[in-house]
């Protein structure tokens, strides 16, 4: 017997009261074990258009509906009170779709009433729309809409008909159409969505069994091996990442790759949950070996710390969790080192770095710079390209640099760099990217042997070209050797490198997710916007675009509110969450957002002087789920964080863009390339929200909002 789950069902149980959620636990735990038992008596729905749809008691309050297309395959479809049970049961069908063998849960009636508010005569002969009027019908069934549902699909005029009908579209049908009417041709379409090309498959409408094992099926269900996995997921019900892959994902999580691999996404589009998926299958099914390491790291330790959280939930195979290191990428360079038998300290660029400050007393007049422009030149020119001598400086390309320096200044602008790693040396001290590189150089130099035979990188476009480097150096070239998760436009850091030109060879073997599972349509559309007009790479040398990012879910409009003075922000921001908390919302739910740790520090404190518990998320530590209270965080340590809302405060002038930030910069490419990054900020910090997003400023209103 076949046992499955639909996403659907998951999302319903996962309403129900808690005190419920135990009777329905033992019914399925019984089911599961033995559906054709006695016991579980399977009553037909008279109201219902499926007649393989069953209603199952689970208690006196509470029924299961069952679909039973097939002698030997059960589907849990969805569970609610007696009457709501039965409502949803009417309105429901279960089938196998004839060109792409996709099982789909299709809303009977959709297609007999396109407009449900237009009178008989326009519903008996409804009216032809323009959105996909050159496309024929037969193409749109071969991209998987519902023949039931094309009538539906013909009606529409506009891309707002379009979303407004989303939710009657099985997800594969909706992509599509979104993808046709962003201007894809049904080839592209076909190619976006890893569909074969039209009229290549062989369809039976009547195998469920074969239908249950499609690539577009198991985004929304999924068959259960056993009780304890059944168990483990009725557990933590909404965490469908755990089970549920689009098509996309799945394809990138099993690929046998040649070589490195380079995977770009929006916010929202499951890089981290496809490199988690990845990391799993090849230490379950590629890298078995006793002694076979598969090394995930990623930029910041907070992220590295969850990542491991929920791997360790992900893997049921406790052999193949032993064989997944979890680290970001400076600890893991720390504990390289230090195994090794170095002992430097570690100097930061923030303000404190004694060595750096001598050495600027050295900066001369002469060379016609600002001091700004000495910290930039470091880090862009002189760390990115693993430049140690002036020779190598003077012949150094200043791609990316916007002042022009003669022979004589760069002579002059040497010194300072010469005695900064005096300094450093003097002290025992190294910035990250010198370790990196020392890690890097011992392997190299030594010839050492690691026991990675694949790494997985998160968040990399924050990583600097020293990083890339050493991530070559960790493990051999050959099958499945690296695999790179990033978006440009969330970088936040100063790092822009070309993955190619650190040994990294990703020709062929670059891939695009673009469906948004986060943020709503409404919050993505106004977070894009910030970073319009501004060129984003594409992590190898070229540009990256947005064509085709789109979200699934819809919602409110970010909200911006600006206020006269502080006080009456932070009157406002006290109501605003009294009334979520009204709507339902926990305050663990809702998280409040600075662009600097002292705003959040005086936020915080407000709030708890309110009477409003507050918890504040740490720059070196995950963020703890069971403590209460209203997160606080900067917009740099939210990253890779969501809540179901975010509330963004002092958007003022001068902080959103950071004052000090744009400050730094040395000359207009480097000003605009600071920009981009305070924009990228804001735009991370709108994209951790999945249900709402507000924006608020005191006195005069940030210019991005």
């Amino acid at each position: 017997m076949t046992v499955a789950l639909s996403q659907d069902f998951l999302w319903a149980f996962s309403n129900i009261q808690k005190g419920h959620q135990k009777k329905v636990r033992e019914f399925i735990e019984k089911f599961q074990a033995h559906p054709e038992t006695s016991g579980i008596h399977y009553e037909p729905i008279q109201s219902a258009r499926d007649k393989n749809f069953y209603s199952v008691r689970v208690d006196q309050a509470y029924r299961a509906i069952i679909a039973r297309p097939d002698p030997s395959v059960y589907v849990l479809m969805w569970v609610d009170h007696h009457d709501e049970a039965y409502e949803w049961a009417a309105r429901k069908k279960l089938e196998v779709h004839p060109a792409t063998g996709a099982l789909q849960i299709i809303e009977v009636g959709a297609g007999e009433s396109p407009v449900a508010s237009a009178p008989k005569a326009a519903i008996a002969t409804p009216h032809a729309g323009r959105l996909f009027a050159s496309v024929k019908d037969k193409h749109l069934v071969n991209l998987g809409i519902p023949p039931d549902l094309l009538v539906m699909a013909r009606t529409m005029d506009t891309d707002a008909d379009l979303e407004k009908a989303e939710y009657l579209f099985p997800q594969e049908a909706y992509e599509a159409l979104y993808l046709l009417a962003s201007g894809y041709s049904i080839e592209q379409v076909l190619a976006e969505l890893s569909k074969p090309p039209e009229g290549a498959t062989d369809v039976n409408t009547a195998d469920f069994t074969a239908a249950l094992k499609n690539e577009d099926t198991m985004r929304r269900f999924y068959v259960v091996e056993g009780g304890p996995e059944m168990a483990e997921i009725l557990t933590a019900p909404l965490e469908m990442w755990r089970i549920f892959l689009h098509p996309k994902q799945r394809q990138l999580v099993r690929m046998r790759a040649n070589g490195p691999v380079r995977v770009l996404g929006g916010a929202g589009t499951g890089k981290t949950v496809v490199a988690m998926h990845r990391a799993r299958y090849l230490a379950e099914e590629v890298f078995t070996g006793k002694g076979d390491r598969i090394l995930l790291t990623t930029f910041t330790k907070n992220l590295g710390i969850d990542i491991a959280h929920n791997l360790r939930k992900l893997c049921t195979d406790e052999s193949a969790w032993g064989r997944i290191e979890v680290q970001h990428l400076d600890g893991f360079v720390s504990n390289f080192l230090r195994s090794q038998g170095f002992r430097n300290k570690v100097v930061y660029t923030e303000d404190g770095n004694e060595a750096w400050a001598n050495a600027l007393n050295l900066s001369d007049p002469a060379a016609g710079v600002p001091e700004n422009f000495y910290r930039i030149e470091w880090e862009a020119i002189v760390q990115a390209q693993n430049i140690t001598s002036l020779d190598a400086y003077l012949q150094a390309p200043r791609i990316g640099r916007g002042t022009r320096l003669g022979r004589e200044a760069k002579k002059r602008v040497w010194k300072v760099f010469e005695e900064y790693r005096a300094q450093l040396n003097e002290r025992e001290q190294k910035e990250y990217v010198d370790l990196t590189r020392d890690a890097r150089q011992l392997i190299e130099t030594k010839s050492l042997k690691l026991p990675y035979r694949a790494v997985i990188l998160d968040e990399a476009q924050d990583m600097s070209a020293e990083a890339f480097r050493l991530i070559r150096a960790l493990v051999p070239k050959g099958e499945n050797d690296i695999f790179i998760v990033g978006d440009a436009h969330q970088r936040i850091y100063s790092h822009r490198v070309s993955l190619g030109k650190c040994g990294i060879d990703i020709r062929g073997r670059g891939k695009k997710l673009k469906i948004n599972y986060r943020t709503t349509e409404e919050i993505k559309i106004v977070a894009t916007r910030l970073l319009e007009g501004r060129a984003i790479d594409d992590l190898d040398g070229g540009q990256d675009d947005q064509k085709g990012y789109m979200s699934l879910t819809h919602g409110a409009v970010p909200d911006v509110n600006v206020f006269a003075t502080a006080p009456e922000e932070s009157a406002w921001l006290k109501q605003k969450i009294a009334s979520l908390a009204e709507e339902g919302a926990a305050h663990e739910s809702i998280c409040l957002v600075t662009r600097t740790k002292k705003l959040s520090e005086a936020y915080a404190s407000a709030l708890e002087a309110s009477g409003i518990a507050t918890y504040t998320i740490k720059r070196d530590a995950a963020e703890q789920r069971d403590k209460p209270g209203v997160r606080v965080a900067t917009m740099h340590r939210i990253k890779g964080l969501e809540f179901d809302h975010i509330v963004i405060v002092a958007a003022n002038d001068g902080i959103v863009p950071l004052n000090y930030a744009l400050a730094s910069a040395d000359d207009a490419v480097s000003q605009r390339n600071v920009e981009t990054g305070e924009r990228a900020l804001l735009y991370v910090a709108l994209t951790r929200a999945k249900k709402s997003a507000s924006i608020s400023a005191y006195g005069a209103p940030s210019p991005y909002i």
